[in-house]
């Protein structure tokens, strides 16, 4: 019988689910993900998690506790830096992940904590899968099949990201699963919804907010849906890029929706008690002002969001703009 390995399904999950679980899986392991988050899944984590952890951090802690007793290991990655070249790090609650869930759960399965650091080097990945594999009791080929094998599927993962369906949908695909359909089809509205992946494509947390938008007949853009090669170009305009690596691609994305691409509004979804994203919020708010004053929204999350406010706020947001545009 393999061993089970657990992928929380936050944070990094929707950036490098398919490439983790590839490997794993090449590497002769099950890969057991969490389930969505949910009331019990917030609730968990807001009891276990401390008081000034922003509200991502507390749901992660509430999917560890998800996978506890149903996997052998706990996949956590203490992420540093994805980028070879350059300082762009993770925030320091990333960094510090691992140590913040042994702390906070008691009797957990062994915690898989891999520091990922790109900037050390050209074949730091293939180290990184290398030293894996070796935890495992993996051979050398074996390990080097799994790598290619997981690289592959990566990239089949970002083309489906190009043809911009999202990331649950593009797992989805992979998995070989029908997504449900992309957008509605009266589309009037074109969105750029900007922010940290794991508030955006999270659908409790953010309260169904794309497929509330689609609802509403508008069409979603977002920074996993347009090469990376473009939005660094376009962060270029910017005096310099800030430290924080999801912090930078939402102020990337904001600034290629806005010069690059024909939207009707920006909508930021930012997580209340999170540093960088106060300072991100304004920023883009102020460029949108700038910029012709672009409709700008933005949506704060946090334990506490009500379903009720969230979707007034985006249904007025969306019938101002179809009034605007005559198509309502």
């Amino acid at each position: 019988m393999p061993q089970k390995i657990g992928i929380p399904r936050t944070l990094g999950y929707y950036a490098y689910y398919p490439l983790w679980k590839t490997f794993f899986e090449e590497l002769g392991l099950e890969v057991i993900t969490s389930s969505p988050t949910s009331k019990t899944i917030l609730d968990a984590g807001v009891k276990e998690a401390v008081n000034d952890a922003c509200i991502p951090i507390k749901i992660l802690h509430g999917h560890v506790i998800d996978l506890k007793g149903k996997v052998d290991y706990i996949f956590l990655p203490r992420l540093v830096s994805v980028r070879k070249f350059g300082t762009e790090t993770f925030c320091p609650k990333f960094l510090g992940l691992p140590d913040m869930v042994r702390a906070a759960i008691a009797d957990l399965p062994e915690i898989i904590d891999t520091r990922v650091d790109l900037a050390k080097g050209r074949f730091e990945l293939f180290r990184l899968c290398c030293k894996l594999g070796e935890r495992f009791g993996a051979s050398l080929p074996r390990v080097i099949r799994a790598y290619w094998r997981a690289l592959m599927v990566y990239r089949q993962y970002q083309r489906l990201l190009r043809e911009r369906y999202t990331p649950v949908e593009a797992i989805e695909i992979l998995d070989g699963r029908q997504p449900e359909s992309q957008d509605s089809p009266k589309e009037s509205l074109v969105f750029a919804v900007v922010g940290y992946p794991y508030a955006i494509y999270d659908n409790f947390l953010n309260v169904n907010l794309l497929k509330r938008l689609r609802g509403l007949g508008v069409r979603i853009l977002t920074a996993e849906m347009i090469p990376t090669r473009l939005l660094i170009r376009e962060a270029k305009k910017l005096p310099k890029n800030l430290f924080w690596h999801f912090s930078n691609r939402a102020v990337q994305a904001a600034w290629y929706f806005l010069y690059r691409e024909r939207v009707d509004g920006i909508v930021h979804v930012t997580a209340f008690g999170c540093g960088p994203d106060a300072m991100v919020d304004r920023m883009i708010e102020l460029e949108a002002k700038n910029n012709g004053h672009r409709p700008f929204l933005s949506l704060t999350i946090d334990e506490h969001t009500g379903e009720a406010g969230i979707q007034t706020r985006v249904e007025a947001f969306v019938d101002m703009l179809k009034l605007r545009r005559g198509v309502l």
